[in-house]
């Protein structure tokens, strides 16, 4: 499979097939980059009707299960803090699929999840 952009119904589909699967999500924001490892138990999204700012997103993806963060400027290894690693969604993300890798662009950062 070449690499394509999705939608966030065709993104949503082939993601749903990687439940049960050990995945790697690298974060890159700003100067920021984070590396997560976990057991993805499910995906559910959320909506967040009560913001009080554009910090705190209308729609998040939820990568839910046990895992591990890494902090690549701290070199360190900690539990995440909940069994759940949250993407916040916009209007204007963009999804993509390589085949191998997804990528998922917002205005905050690029996130990349693949298998493990």
């Amino acid at each position: 499979m070449e690499h394509q952009f999705l939608s966030v119904e065709e993104f949503n589909h082939l993601i749903q097939q990687w439940s049960g699967r050990k995945v790697k999500i690298t974060k890159h924001e700003m100067d920021d980059v984070d590396q997560t490892t976990m057991n993805l138990q499910s995906i559910t999204y959320d909506r967040n009707t009560r913001r009080i700012d554009d910090y705190v997103p209308m729609h998040s993806l939820l990568l839910n299960g046990e895992g591990n963060i890494e902090t690549l400027a701290a070199m360190s290894n900690q539990p995440l803090p909940s069994a759940v690693y949250e993407i916040p969604l916009q209007d204007n993300s963009l999804y993509e699929f390589d085949g191998e890798k997804f990528f998922i662009t917002t205005d905050r950062g690029v996130y990349k999840v693949e298998l493990a």
